[in-house]
């Protein structure tokens, strides 16, 4: 177990409460392992840390760009959502602090984004409670809102269908199409195949629990394809 003390130099920070800074690192795995441990995990930490990230990038967006409240709605979206929370929970090492029981370690889960992700929240709702919302929002907009450049610049903030379509509008002056080409499984675990296609040309195949799923999938196989070549 890696001490929070390194945790807390490695940010600059100090908190008042160390117990609260070592329970963001608890999963609840780890206590089903670990009944005399005297802390609880993570998850009360995270619903309050997700409220107090959306309410600050939220805040942040709105003073500082006159956009309709749809395009906001999509960057905040591509700011909190879990990819992007797990990426700066990896740079910041979080993985090192995890407390995890001996299976969920032994199956990756110091790699698994979304108990990264959740972990991250539960920071923030640690640092809230124990220095308050400057400093939470102090934090948020060093480690989230500074992507807010490149995840515009690059249009990040745009599903793949979105991309897909603004892509061949410009290359092609075309919009493209999706054809279901099958389904197999139960009622209950189906599995759809969808191919997407300008004109007709198909452009690449995706699979997914649902024809959005295959959809997103076939657009982002598009995607790769049509940028390589």
């Amino acid at each position: 177990m890696s001490n929070v003390a390194d945790f807390e130099a490695s940010l600059g920070l100090r908190f008042k409460n160390r117990e609260l800074l070592q329970q963001v690192f608890v999963h609840r795995s780890y206590l089903n392992e670990h009944r005399g441990f005297p802390l609880g995990d993570n998850e009360r930490l995270e619903f309050l840390g997700d409220a107090v990230l959306e309410l600050v990038v939220t805040e942040h967006l709105y003073n500082n760009y006159p956009n309709p409240e749809g395009e906001l709605t999509t960057w905040r979206s591509a700011l909190v959502k879990g990819e992007t929370l797990a990426v700066i929970a990896t740079e910041l090492n979080f993985p090192e602090f995890l407390l995890l029981s001996y299976g969920e370690e032994k199956s990756g889960g110091k790699t698994k984004g979304y108990i990264l992700a959740n972990t991250f929240e539960a920071f923030i709702g640690a640092l809230y409670l124990d220095q308050g919302y400057e400093a939470a929002d102090a934090f948020i907009h060093t480690s989230v809102l500074s992507r807010l450049e490149n995840i515009l610049a690059n249009k990040l903030f745009m599903d793949p269908k979105s991309k897909l379509q603004e892509h061949t509008q410009e290359k092609f002056g075309m919009t493209p199409n999706y054809v279901v080409q099958g389904e197999d499984g139960p009622d209950h675990a189906k599995l759809f195949t969808v191919s997407v296609h300008i004109g007709d040309r198909e452009l690449a195949r995706g699979t997914g629990s649902s024809k959005q799923a295959a959809q997103v999938s076939a657009a982002e196989k598009a995607l790769q394809t049509l940028i390589v070549s």
